[in-house]
């Protein structure tokens, strides 16, 4: 049985869900080759991803193939009600609701596993991380999965690393159709549209601090870039911050930043890159964002604690009132920006990111007898194969090397 917020709501959720579609061809076509084959006939799927309209489309793509669809949020504040609505009334279980306490998300994920759950499809971790501590009782259905997210792999790895992994998985946020569209552009655009909409304030002409020149990192710094900010990296990785400077951006410490910078946004995928004695260091009325999956980037906790006083500046800002007079706001309790106070990423951007999911489940399947208890890269021919119907989408095509050119390839002689 379904826990959502307002079943009568179902309504608007399926706007936004048929509007969505309308931009997701590349689901569509995987739809279209594969709802006569139903490669997912009867297998139990549990998806943990933030649930919002797109995702909404990837669990309706799943059921089509055939799947028993069980979805949970992987935020407790980027789940949309209606939306969530709208899935119970086309036939999938929902357990999540917006605004969550911490206990009822996690009570929300053990919901969705206990269903005889056969594969996942999990972003940040949280799914893998119940089925090998909590729910270890669990993990003996699973065949495998994906993982959406830096953070989710980075948790992966650990597993494996330790000999730990119960499961193989595939490592959806490697592929380059993922990292390279997605992480960049799609966090670029939808971080700027959190913090945006939400402050209502210019970009232009102010100093933006962006800790991290990851893929998420080098997109946010882009767009502030694009939008007239004067823009400052801060890294741990001596070759990604060169890259940063040799992108024409200032490259320093936190700790130097943190006196020059008027908004903050970190994508790290790492905790406590903003510390206290940072916040300390800054001007007055500057403003923090976090756009990694989880809300430790900046040590929020440090922040309640020493604050002298906490209030809701504007919907969904909070105010802090430092010990030494100044005031510092944070966008949406310091949780992924561009879903806590945005709709996520763009429509055709998950797009995707969301058939990469979809493929590589689908591979999962098809392959799990065979595959070790590890974290795989995501097979070429799924990129590629994403790459080509979006650029067909789009009206565009390439070239094709010719048989001659195939050959000189993969020849050693000249």
């Amino acid at each position: 049985m379904s826990i959502i917020k307002d079943y009568s709501l179902w309504e608007e959720g399926l706007r936004k869900i048929l509007w969505a579609k309308r931009f997701m061809p590349v689901l569509d076509q995987i739809r279209k080759d594969y709802i006569d084959k139903k490669p997912l006939s009867g297998v139990n799927v549990a998806i943990s991803v933030h649930l919002e309209a797109k995702t909404a489309n990837l669990a309706l793509l799943l059921k089509d193939l055939g799947a028993n669809v069980y979805v949970t949020g992987s935020n407790p504040l980027s789940t949309q009600d209606d939306v969530a609505a709208a899935l119970v009334h086309e036939g999938v279980e929902v357990f999540a609701k917006r605004g969550a306490t911490e206990e009822e998300y996690f009570y929300h994920l053990e919901k969705t596993l206990e269903n005889d759950i056969e594969l996942i499809i999990d972003d940040g971790g949280d799914l893998t991380y119940l089925l090998h501590t909590e729910l270890e009782n669990l993990s003996d259905r699973i065949m495998g999965g994906c993982e959406e997210t830096t953070t989710g792999i980075i948790r992966l790895k650990a597993l494996e690393k330790e000999g730990k992994l119960k499961f193989p998985m595939i490592a959806v946020n490697d592929a380059y159709c993922k990292h390279l569209f997605d992480n960049r552009y799609g966090t670029g655009q939808s971080t700027w549209d959190g913090i945006m909409r939400t402050t209502n304030i210019t970009v232009a002409g102010k100093h933006v601090v962006v800790a991290g020149y990851g893929f998420c990192g080098k997109g946010i710094a882009k767009r502030a870039q694009g939008l007239g900010a004067r823009v400052i990296v801060t890294e741990v990785d001596p070759v990604k911050a060169l890259e940063a400077y040799m992108d024409g951006f200032d490259v320093m410490k936190m700790e130097d930043a943190a006196k020059i910078g008027d908004i903050f946004i970190t994508a790290t995928g790492c905790r406590d890159v903003i510390r206290y004695e940072h916040i300390l260091q800054m001007k007055d009325g500057v403003i923090l964002a976090n756009s990694g999956h989880f809300n430790v980037e900046i040590d929020i906790a440090t922040l309640e604690e020493k604050a002298l006083k906490k209030y809701e500046a504007r919907k969904n800002i909070q105010g802090y009132v430092l010990e030494n007079g100044r005031e510092v706001f944070v966008i949406a309790e310091g949780r992924l920006v561009n879903l806590a106070a945005a709709d996520g990423h763009p429509i055709e951007i998950m797009d995707m990111s969301f058939a990469i999911q979809a493929l590589s489940s689908i591979y999962v399947a098809q392959n799990h007898e065979k595959l070790e208890r590890k974290v795989y890269n995501v097979p070429g021919e799924i990129d590629r194969f994403v790459a080509g119907v979006k650029l067909k989408s789009l009206g565009i095509e390439i070239d094709r090397l010719t048989f001659d050119q195939e050959k000189y390839l993969e020849s050693w002689e000249v």
